[in-house]
């Protein structure tokens, strides 16, 4: 037998294995972490950027009972939006929500990155990797818990 015959198999071989084996991508259960409970009052600082979106600049916002009470722009971009269109400055529950969309969508980038006690402190998501200004990043920072 050939040799590229023989190499293809082999790597045919080996790839089916892997795959039945998961090679070590089945996650254990034990480890992960429980889902994050968003709650009823918080406060937080959010820098949203990337993207043509009307949600763009950084802000303070408080939460509470589920709706944002308070926000805060932080720069020329977050004074805008808090002044002309107050209804776009998210809770972190409609972040997620909109991640768990793009997600549910096949957006080619839908990505949290979470802190310890499970709030996500980045999100990143792009709907279509070729497609230009579709992108949105935020950034979440400061998160206190029952301050709102």
């Amino acid at each position: 037998m050939p040799a590229v015959l023989v190499t293809a198999r082999a790597a045919l071989v080996g790839g089916l294995i892997c795959a039945a084996a998961a090679c070590g991508t089945e996650t254990d259960p034990a480890r992960e972490l429980a889902p994050w409970q968003e709650p009823a009052a918080y406060t937080y600082t959010l820098r949203s950027t990337e993207g043509e979106r009307s949600l763009i600049g950084t802000f303070r916002i408080t939460v509470r009972d589920g709706a944002v009470v308070k926000a805060v722009g932080l720069d020329d971009s977050g004074r805008r939006v808090v002044e002309d269109i107050p209804e776009e400055v998210p809770t972190i529950g409609e972040l997620l929500a909109e991640l768990e969309q793009a997600r549910r969508d096949d957006a080619d980038k839908a990505e949290a990155e979470h802190a310890d006690d499970g709030h996500p402190v980045r999100i990143s998501l792009d709907w279509m990797e070729n497609a230009i200004d579709d992108e949105a990043l935020y950034v979440i920072s400061d998160f206190a818990p029952g301050r709102g």
